[in-house]
């Protein structure tokens, strides 16, 4: 990475010119990165339908002004909302996300690239309503790039150690690709990324007790509705800053990552979207995702031996140290946002019931109080090799094993899963079942005849990637 000069002014960071240079010069060229992208945006799409579903989520839509409509606007899908492109970037982004059941990224950092698609969406649909030349393809091809952004920047910084939430990465990725969205010159880019820094970043606090709270819910959409105020801030020709993340004292690295600067393990191309996590089956925190499948493999065992979860004594999960960080929690769940980050719920619940739905975390399910008697009985405990292996790019798994001790003493054979469904590794048995996702979701939305309509152009990669950004996002509202 190498810095430059910009309109006479000292040089700029290099971290923010490369990701400038990545932006307006990488061509993806991976047909697996295109086919990848388009199959992420129809799981984020479906999520956000779920969204719906939920008041404490739609409580949160709209414009933030009753009354305060934009015509030409960008909508929201799934809505009759029409409004600005900050707003509507906060909207896409928090229905996306609400769930936790859109796509995930794991290394040093965490997240959920797809988050960004608040931000691409809203710009590429208004400016596509004003008269620009935009197509689904435009679209995917600023999601490869976000991605690409947002997970080659947490495979070796840990925003979370530092007390800092992840979606200040979405919001450096997010503001990246509204700068192309609007035509911003390198000038204007450069200053929009710098203002990314200068802006401050969420804290940590409403992800982890005793605070953990539906914050999480909405950050994402918040991150992404900055970045479009930001690009459009420097699209006004307001200034950027050279060394807002290198600037002694005052700067990024300085003020917020313990002096440290940004670590890279590889170049920016493609490599994020073509080997994204989906969360297709179960709407857990995907740390947890491959202890669902082997809780569900118990249950039935369980089933078979005309046994159930009374019969249980105690169970401890082998894990990654991402997992005992995060997720790892005993005591008291305050709210649905508490449980769907807690381990030991998301094992106890499918033990139970044979299932884990989005439903499950709501207080009508949580007041069973099985649930949590078997969270009692659950322990996690690191394994070594596990954190190694989540860590190692050739490998990159999520591994979880459960072993189940009954009251009568007897132990059940560990029940390993190294990857689960929605990994890389399976991918191809789960499209089908990504796929069966979608249309369920479309179906929350919409009737027979225009689930058919969207369908159409949804499952045909070259028709959806010709189609103009605001004749699909038509589609997709009431």
């Amino acid at each position: 990475m190498t810095s430059i000069a910009v309109q006479g002014r000292a040089d700029w960071d290099e971290v923010l010119v490369a990701i400038v240079d990545y932006v307006e010069r990488f061509e993806p060229r991976n047909e697996l990165a295109w086919h990848t992208a388009r199959h992420m945006l129809l799981d984020s799409l479906g999520c956000a339908f779920e969204a719906l579903q939920y008041p404490a989520c739609t409580k949160l839509l709209g414009p933030v002004v009753p009354g305060a409509t934009l015509a030409n606007g960008a909508r929201v899908p799934g809505t009759g909302f029409e409004l600005d492109p900050v707003k509507a970037a906060f909207d896409i982004g928090t229905t996306i996300r609400w769930l936790d059941f859109n796509d995930t990224w794991l290394a040093a950092e965490w997240g959920h690239p797809s988050d960004n698609l608040g931000a691409i969406l809203a710009l590429a649909d208004w400016r596509s309503r004003n008269g620009a030349a935009l197509t689904m393809r435009d679209v995917l091809e600023c999601a490869i790039k976000a991605h690409e952004i947002q997970g080659v920047l947490a495979l070796r910084n840990s925003f979370n150690q530092v007390g800092l939430e992840h979606v200040a990465l979405v919001k450096l990725a997010s503001t990246a690709v509204a700068c192309r969205l609007l035509e911003l010159d390198r000038a204007q880019s450069l200053a929009a990324l710098s203002q990314v820094f200068v802006d401050g970043q969420a804290l940590r606090t409403y992800r982890h007790a005793p605070n953990t709270g539906s914050r999480k819910s909405w950050a994402a959409g918040d991150a992404t509705s900055r970045a479009v105020r930001l690009a459009l801030i420097a699209r006004s020709g307001e200034m950027g800053y050279p060394s807002a993340l290198t600037a002694p004292a005052w700067g990024f690295y300085d003020v917020s990552f313990q002096g440290r600067p940004f670590r890279f393990e590889r170049e920016f191309a493609s490599y994020v979207i073509e080997n994204v996590l989906f969360k297709i089956s179960y709407p857990a925190e995907f740390h947890a995702q491959s202890a669902v499948e082997a809780a569900l493999t118990l249950q039935a065992r369980l089933a078979a031996m005309g046994r159930g979860s009374d019969d249980i004594a105690a169970i401890v999960i082998r894990t990654q140290a991402a997992c005992m960080r995060i997720i790892d929690k005993q005591g008291p769940l305050d709210n649905p946002a508490d449980r769907d980050h807690c381990i030991q719920y998301m094992v106890a619940v499918p033990l139970i019931f044979g299932r884990l739905g989005a439903a499950d975390y709501e207080d009508a399910v949580a007041a069973d109080p099985r649930i949590d008697a078997l969270r009692a009985k659950i322990r996690c405990v690191e394994d070594p090799q596990f954190t190694a292996d989540y860590h190692d790019p050739d490998k990159r798994s999520i591994a979880n094993a459960l072993t189940v001790t009954l009251v009568d003493g007897s132990v059940l054979d560990e029940v390993r899963v190294d990857y689960p469904i929605g990994h890389r590794r399976r991918r191809d048995e789960g499209l089908a079942l990504l796929e069966a996702k979608f249309r369920r979701n479309l179906a929350r939305c919409f009737d027979a005849a225009r689930q058919q309509r969207i369908l159409a152009v949804a499952l045909d990669q070259a028709r959806l990637e010709a189609m103009p950004v605001r004749e699909f996002i038509d589609l997709l509202v009431p």
